[in-house]
C-alpha cells in the first residue's frame, strides 16, 4: 500500500522484520502483507509483550479519501494484513515451529472511529485474544498520533495443502 515501514525511532532491542523471509514476488492478492503497490509493511514484534505486533506505515496521496484523510478501505487492508501476520506469528510460537503457518482471514470486522489523517504515519497493533491449534481470534488498533481511528477483530486460520492459498505468500 505504499511506502515502506516508515523510519522511525523502534524500541530496543531491534527485532527483523516477520515478512523478512515471505516471497515477495507472490501477487499481493496472496500474500498476508498490507500493500498494494508491492512494497511490504513490515511487522515488528514489541519487546516488552512478544504477543503484541507493531507497524508504523505512511500514506502516500493515492491513499487518500479525500485531502488529508485515508481511504477506509486502505485502513481495513492494513488491519487485516497486519492482524493476519499476528495470527501466523502466534501460531508458529505455539507450534514451536521455524516458519509461520500460511493464514487466512475467515472473519473480520473493522469500526472506523475517527477520520484518520494521512499527513502523518499509522501505527497497527494487534494481538491474539483467543486460539486454538490451527486458528486466532486477533483484536487490532490502527493509531495516528497516538489516537486510535480504528479497531478490528478477526478470526485468522492455518490452511493445509490442497487450499488455493497455501504457500502462496
Amino acid at each position: 500500500i505504499g511506502n515502506p515501514l516508515v523510519s522511525a525511532a523502534q524500541p530496543a532491542p531491534r527485532i527483523p522484520a516477520l515478512e523478512a523471509n515471505a516471497d515477495v514476488t507472490a501477487p499481493t492478492t496472496q500474500r498476508s502483507r498490507a500493500t498494494t503497490s508491492g512494497v511490504p509493511t513490515p511487522a515488528m514484534v514489541a519487546p516488552a509483550a512478544l504477543e503484541t505486533l507493531i507497524a508504523r506505515w505512511r500514506a502516500e496521496p493515492h491513499h487518500q479519501a479525500f485531502p488529508g484523510m485515508l481511504n477506509g478501505g486502505i485502513t481495513g487492508a492494513l488491519l487485516d494484513c497486519h492482524s493476519n501476520w499476528t495470527a501466523a506469528h502466534f501460531l508458529m510460537r505455539q507450534a514451536g515451529a521455524n516458519e509461520p503457518p500460511c493464514t487466512v482471514t475467515a472473519d473480520f470486522h473493522v469500526k472506523l472511529r475517527k477520520p484518520t489523517p494521512s499527513n502523518v504515519p499509522v501505527q497497527l497493533s494487534a494481538r491474539v485474544v483467543e486460539s486454538g491449534p490451527d486458528r486466532a481470534t486477533v483484536e487490532a488498533t490502527l493509531s495516528s498520533g497516538g489516537v486510535v481511528t480504528a479497531t478490528c477483530k478477526g478470526l485468522f486460520v492455518a490452511v493445509k495443502e490442497g487450499h488455493p492459498a497455501f504457500h502462496r505468500w
